[in-house]
């Protein structure tokens, strides 16, 4: 046997390279996005350019993020590679994007694709949109709490930074995604893999007005 037989599916995968495939619409909260892209970019120049990230929307157009960020996808739902991970950011534009059959019918035909699906912030809300947190545990935005809490088929879990359900990762608000992309390339590809890229981001948070 040789020693690319010996090797498993999620090894190979590994040594090929991943592709993070990261879900833009108009109203998406920007650092929901930005923060995970920037800890996968990251890692993959720590695994010498191995990783893909991919910004995807449903057409080529630029679009208008929650704080004004105007933003150029790299795909579109018809013509992204095929997905490792997919991250579903939070915002206020995700009421009408849960809304959107093109956008909750692609979320709902990609992520059984996938190895991993993640959520930022009220992203969570988007998943559940799409069908796809029943019977998970989830987090969400702490403004978005009461609403997930309300849902049918979905346990909310509060005061936790991400939950991880089987192959699902929802995170808290904002910041909590970077942890969550942290916490993924680490079971990607090992605790010490995260520890140098969060060397690499310096990400060692000390926030000035701490509770």
């Amino acid at each position: 046997m040789t020693d690319d037989e010996r090797m498993t599916a999620a090894e190979r995968m590994t040594a090929e390279g991943l592709t993070y495939g990261l879900l833009l619409f108009e109203g998406a909260e920007e650092l929901d996005f930005a923060g995970p892209w920037e800890i996968f970019t990251a890692s993959s120049a720590v695994r010498d350019g191995r990783d893909t990230a991919v910004l995807i929307s449903a057409s080529d157009a630029p679009v208008r993020c929650n704080k004004g960020m105007r933003v150029l996808p790299d795909a579109t739902f018809d013509d992204h590679p095929d997905l490792d991970v997919l991250l579903v950011p939070g915002g206020n534009g995700r009421v009408a994007a849960g809304k959107d059959p093109v956008i909750t019918g692609w979320l709902a035909a990609t992520a059984p694709k996938v190895r991993w699906l993640t959520s930022v912030c009220t992203g969570s809300l988007l998943l559940h949109d799409a069908g796809l947190l029943d019977g998970r545990r989830a987090a969400t935005h702490w403004a978005g709490e009461d609403e997930l809490d309300a849902r049918e088929g979905v346990t909310l879990v509060r005061g936790e930074r991400f939950v991880v359900d089987g192959d699902v990762v929802t995170s808290q608000g904002v910041s909590a995604g970077i942890d969550m992309a942290l916490w993924l390339v680490g079971a990607l590809h090992g605790a010490d893999h995260a520890r140098a890229v969060q060397k690499y981001v310096q990400y060692y948070p000390e926030p000035p007005y701490a509770e």
